[in-house]
């Protein structure tokens, strides 16, 4: 393919040009939700950054195969081998069966997906129906040497593996410092070292999911399910493997030693991660309370919040900022965000609007290549949207009378804000509750202004002079024009 997407690889710490293992075809593995509760912001994030990828590379002709996983066994609630599997305990606390936990948080996270406008992924596995896979990769990892089985639990030896090879090579983390830090006394644990992380966990009795192994009764480690099943989807090589930052480590740092350990070599080519989301400069997260759900959003019941926002405010509020720069929650950013959508859509409805000119005072040709630019430039979406926003100011210039536009002009315009703003940004409009009689409601203040239009041309400037002033005191701003008039109602 002809383009030069770059994309920042967090294993090697730069921008590397995206040159796939087997053109045309792109293998890209994300890390999706464990859903045991409602997904919150954080959660928001990672599924439209790499939608936004998977949407600019289906664009630019890759046929991809996308990949995200779905948690539903294994993770224990401290991300490591510590304490409670987390949709087991909430089965627990709700008395449910696991699987009505997982069904009933799924079906709420693929709803919220949708509302974003989120594409399904190509596969979405599951870790409960992939034990067999887990097993046989751990099963590996044991033949190779680099695990060990201590009371019924498999750990994988991070000090026998980093003799050989790199652990900490994506995190920078340095591995004496992690051995010596968390060595434990002979005795006091059933690992040798503390920092080696389970492939297999024996469940004790209380547990409710597990399954049967030659090594125990237990359940697979959490890191597992995603070197399996990404390799049974996408093969022991492919291009990309994303998530947020905080799976950084040990959880990505983990799936690179076990796909080495049991396959010789790594899987991932690249390695992207989005930033977090921060309330106040906190990070927002179940684990610390201050999460806002995506439904407490679109309704707006949380306390924090000052309104209801829509999905697409939302979508447009993440895609404003750089994948790999943090976002820090505002009212006042959000509220920024829902003009700035409303900005662009007004546009587009604006290039209807247009009369094509003879020719063109207005330079169309560079939008293309410049919202192309910014994309391959590492994804760089906020830079798209400032090229968006110029745009805008360009059809408001034409519509104002103050520049003109040819007909080829004005198609290539409307082309790159639909293509990079519906097709690659996945914004859409949205259609409420409020705004389901919106044709019908424009057509009755259109037909009142047109009245105006003949009370003025019968110069009964009584009729005319009320529809405007009545208009105005409801908050709709007219604009007469040489073709007639144009409206709005300001919130």
């Amino acid at each position: 393919m002809e383009h030069q997407l770059t994309i920042y690889n967090t294993l090697n710490r730069k921008k590397e040009l995206f040159v796939p293992l087997k053109e045309p075809h792109v293998g890209m593995y994300v890390c999706g939700p464990t859903v045991y509760g409602d997904a919150h912001l954080g959660h928001a994030r990672p599924a439209i950054t790499f939608d936004l990828l998977f949407r600019y590379l289906k664009h630019l002709g890759y046929k991809v195969r996308y990949v995200r996983n779905i948690t539903d066994v294994g993770h224990l609630e401290h991300d490591a081998d510590e304490g409670e599997d987390k949709i087991a305990k909430k089965a627990r606390l709700e008395q449910l069966e696991p699987m009505e936990v997982v069904q009933y948080y799924l079906t709420r996270y693929h709803h919220a997906m949708e509302a974003l406008n989120v594409l399904p992924p190509s596969i979405e596995p599951m870790a409960s129906g992939h034990i067999i896979e887990q097993m046989n990769f751990v099963q590996k990892i044991l033949d190779a040497g680099y695990a060990y089985v201590s009371e019924g639990s498999v750990y994988f030896d991070i000090e026998k593996y980093s003799k050989d090879h790199n652990y900490g090579k994506l995190s920078g983390r340095n591995v004496e410092e992690l051995l010596s830090t968390t060595r434990e006394l002979d005795g006091q644990s059933e690992k040798k070292n503390s920092a080696d992380f389970a492939l297999w966990k024996k469940a004790s009795p209380e547990h409710i999911m597990h399954w049967h192994s030659e090594w125990s009764e237990g359940f697979p480690g959490w890191h597992m399910e995603c070197s399996a099943m990404g390799t049974k989807y996408l093969g022991e090589e492919f291009d990309i493997h994303g998530g947020g930052m905080d799976l950084l480590f040990p959880h990505h740092e983990c799936e690179i030693a076990q796909s080495v350990a049991a396959l010789g070599k790594e899987t991932v080519h690249y390695w992207m991660h989005n930033n977090m989301i921060t309330i106040n400069g906190t990070k927002m997260g179940k684990s610390l309370g201050n999460f806002i759900t995506l439904d407490e959003f679109f309704n707006g019941s949380h306390p924090i919040l000052k309104q209801a926002y829509s999905a697409m405010t939302i979508r447009f509020f993440i895609l404003q900022a750089h994948y790999r720069s943090t976002v820090d929650f505002s009212n006042e950013a959000l509220q920024a965000s829902e003009k700035g959508l409303q900005r662009l859509m007004e546009a587009v409805a604006n290039l209807k609007k247009i009369t094509p000119a003879a020719t063109s005072t207005v330079d169309v040709k560079s939008l293309r290549a410049k919202c192309y630019e910014a994309m391959n430039d590492d994804m760089n979406s906020p830079i798209v949207i400032s090229h968006l926003f110029d745009a805008t100011k360009m059809i408001n210039n034409i519509l104002a009378g103050n520049n003109t536009i040819s007909a080829e002009d004005l198609k290539e315009l409307s082309d790159v804000f639909h293509l990079f703003m519906f097709d690659i940004l996945g914004l859409k409009e949205e259609a409420s509750a409020a705004q389901s009689n919106t044709e019908t409601y424009n057509k009755v203040v259109d037909m009142l202004l047109e009245l105006r239009i003949q009370a003025k041309a019968n110069k009964d400037w009584a009729t005319a002079d009320k529809i405007r002033n009545e208009l105005t005191a409801l908050g709709f701003e007219i604009k007469d024009t040489k073709d007639g008039f144009e409206w709005k109602l300001n919130k």
